[in-house]
């Protein structure tokens, strides 16, 4: 059995190919293959006409995610057959260059779990607006409107596979389109907490309770602008170092499946935060190990322990991957603010800090180009703006 994230305790067969199989007549023996309990009929046994639409019928089924759910018929095919056919083509879809999924399988499997808990059992042709307006409505506790806004509209994005897969007809995906976006305002759904740059004293604070690499991540991502996601991954042969700026260009980023290239600006002090990890270190290994860290941690821990202090050791040891992932940096900023007894914050608040600076220093287009943002209302959204020229403005004019 295959089990689906988001199907919770059920799950679904894998099943081999259908087989050709043949039904005996007295006119003469026909050909047929039968999928998802519905017969196709393929002409006469054993001719090449029949063998031909067999190896037709199965290359549709195979590409339609066959070792998941076979093809169905758009009458009979479950909304949780769609949902499990839709994750399989999401697993291999929604990956980055070094195969890893990317956090959009983590929106979808979120987004697919109310879907099939509420509708898993009923066809897809009777899965309408209505049905996805109450999903949304049990998103009101536990998520805020854009979150739900995105989530809806990765369902629409399910039934749209499902169009082009020929499993969902066209008037199902249509209807559900005319379930528009919560809008600010119209509903009871809460609103986002604007993210604003984390207290340099917080920042500092947590200083001793990190690792190397990831205070050196939150350096640079303060010096830089840069993602968490394009800096935990950092390689030296992605560094161009020939140059008093340094340019990095990482092979995965946000808009790297766009086809678009993006360039981090390293100076002076983000090479010095960088140099370190540069030496001695293999051609293409990550500069910023989560195996080194947990090495080290595990040499800066007390040799000698009581019998309950290495039990509780080795809970906490943990399978580490070569480098740091967007979670465990944040989740190592997370505990090392409540050792040090500060608000917590997180790394996407640091991008918000280098965005305030480069602003209120440099404008709003070297900040655009800085943080790789191709419009400037989108720098505006991580830049607090800065009033005080405002102020100053309208002491001497207003």
């Amino acid at each position: 059995m295959y089990t689906f994230p988001f199907l919770g305790d059920s799950a679904v067969s894998i099943l081999p190919p259908p087989k050709y199989r043949r039904q005996k007549r007295p006119l003469g023996d026909l050909a047929f293959v039968e999928i998802a309990g519905v017969r196709q009929y393929l002409g006469g046994y054993n001719t090449p006409e029949s063998e031909i639409k067999y190896k037709r019928a199965i290359a549709e089924w195979t590409q339609r995610g066959s070792s998941a759910i076979p093809a169905t018929s758009k009458d009979v095919t479950t909304v949780q057959e769609l949902a499990a056919r839709f994750w399989e083509h999401a697993e291999r879809y929604y990956r980055k260059p070094n195969g890893e999924s990317t956090s959009e399988l983590e929106n979808f499997r979120q987004a697919l779990k109310p879907l099939n808990s509420l509708y898993g059992t009923i066809c897809v042709s009777e899965f309408g607006p209505q049905a996805l307006k109450t999903i949304r409505q049990t998103m009101f506790d536990r998520m805020n409107r854009k979150t739900i806004n995105k989530h809806i509209s990765r369902l629409k994005s399910v039934f749209q596979w499902g169009v082009e897969q020929e499993i969902v007809e066209p008037s199902v995906w249509h209807g559900l389109q005319a379930v528009k976006g919560l809008r600010r305002g119209r509903t009871e759904a809460s609103e986002p907490e604007p993210v604003k740059p984390a207290p340099e004293a917080n920042i500092n604070a947590v200083k001793p309770f990190v690792s190397e690499q990831v205070w050196a991540l939150i350096q640079l991502q303060l010096f830089t602008g840069a993602r968490a996601g394009e800096l935990v991954s950092m390689r030296s042969t992605e560094l161009d170092t020939s140059g008093k700026i340094w340019i990095y260009k990482p092979t995965d980023h946000k808009t790297a499946h766009h086809g678009i290239e993006r360039s981090i600006y390293i100076g002076p002090r983000a090479q010095d935060v960088i140099m370190p990890f540069l030496t001695g270190r293999a051609i293409g290994s990550f500069l910023f190990s989560a195996v080194e860290a947990e090495q080290a941690r595990h040499a800066k821990a007390p040799t000698h322990r009581r019998p309950d202090q290495q039990k509780s050791q080795c809970k906490s040891d943990r399978a580490v991957g070569q480098h740091y992932t967007t979670a465990s940096y944040r989740r190592g900023i997370s505990r090392a603010c409540i050792k040090a007894g500060v608000k917590s914050w997180h790394p996407h608040q640091l991008r918000h800090n280098a965005a305030t600076l480069l602003r209120k220093e440099f404008g709003l287009d070297v900040a655009r180009i800085v943080l790789g943002h191709r419009s400037p209302a989108i720098t505006d959204l991580y830049a607090e703006l800065d009033r005080e020229k405002a102020f100053d403005a309208m002491l001497k004019s207003g």
